[in-house]
């Protein structure tokens, strides 16, 4: 008899034990098994820029000093902007800018001399090429370099973040954690396993993606690097819709009465065992 009413005493006190604060805060909780099972000498998860409608692209020829000048109808000239002073006078910006051309709505480009080229849906390697096959008909030049950058790569990271914004990507490769830390990371009311990733495919449509990261298995997933226009979500947590919904104030008055209200029903539960046992 004094061992079942011991077991029921202590029974409360495992439960409220086990009230921790919950596991869905950490990242990767799962990282040793994904380690033990990942095959040592597989392939790496492999990320190169793919060129999208509507994209701005820098793109030069250069070639050798002596051949330089050869090259020069394949790229665009300097502009210079008229800045007017307070005295009304008129100047010429002193650093000139290169200027960049948009993908149209065809996934094209108009090119100097070689006219419409398209690039949508390649990667920058294989726009590359191509340019460089076409330069390389106009031009007896055995090797012209072909410079290509995406200036207008950038990302937003929206929801449940220090400092949501856009973020400009310069070196054109950026992963959702690189993303996730330039927004000053996660609030504590973010839900770190229903993180939405946005993006828009070859055929203009967008594509829907849930990323959890509490899971390891995102390292290998094609939403871990990010593409140009990407758009982040952190949804809230289910404190923060309790929050929004009743307001600050109620909704932490609901959390207390729920907890109050547990508590009060296992010591009422316990009683009951305990006064049925003892007669």
């Amino acid at each position: 008899m004094k061992l079942k009413i011991f077991l029921i005493l202590l029974s409360p006190a495992l439960l409220f034990s086990c009230m921790t604060p919950p596991k869905n805060v950490a990242y990767f909780q799962d990282l040793e098994k994904y380690l033990q099972n990942k095959v040592d000498g597989s392939n790496p998860l492999m990320y190169e820029p793919v060129i999208k409608k509507f994209d701005e692209l820098m793109i030069i020829v250069s070639a050798p000093v002596l051949e330089q000048v050869t090259v020069a109808q394949f790229n665009l000239p300097m502009t210079s902007y008229l800045n007017v002073g307070d005295l009304g006078e008129t100047n010429v910006q002193q650093s000139p800018s290169i200027q960049t051309y948009t993908v149209d709505f065809d996934g094209s480009i108009n090119y100097p001399v070689i006219g419409k080229i398209h690039l949508a849906g390649l990667t920058k390697s294989k726009a590359i090429e191509n340019i460089k096959n076409l330069v390389s008909k106009y031009v007896d030049i055995d090797n012209p370099i072909i410079t290509l950058k995406i200036m207008s790569f950038n990302v937003s990271v929206l929801g449940e973040v220090l400092k949501p914004g856009t973020i400009p990507v310069k070196q054109e490769k950026m992963s959702i954690l690189d993303a996730i830390g330039a927004a000053g990371d996660l609030t504590i009311h973010g839900n770190r396993e229903r993180v939405l990733v946005i993006r828009e495919n070859s055929n203009g449509y967008q594509d829907f993606h849930w990323v959890d990261l509490t899971k390891s298995d995102i390292f290998s997933s094609p939403y871990y690097y990010l593409q140009q226009n990407d758009k982040i979500i952190v949804e809230p947590n289910k404190t923060k819709q309790l929050e929004s919904k009743y307001g600050v104030a109620e909704g932490y008055k609901l959390s207390v009465f729920s907890m109050v209200f547990s508590a009060v029903s296992v010591i009422a539960s316990t009683t009951i065992a305990i006064i049925s046992l003892s007669k």
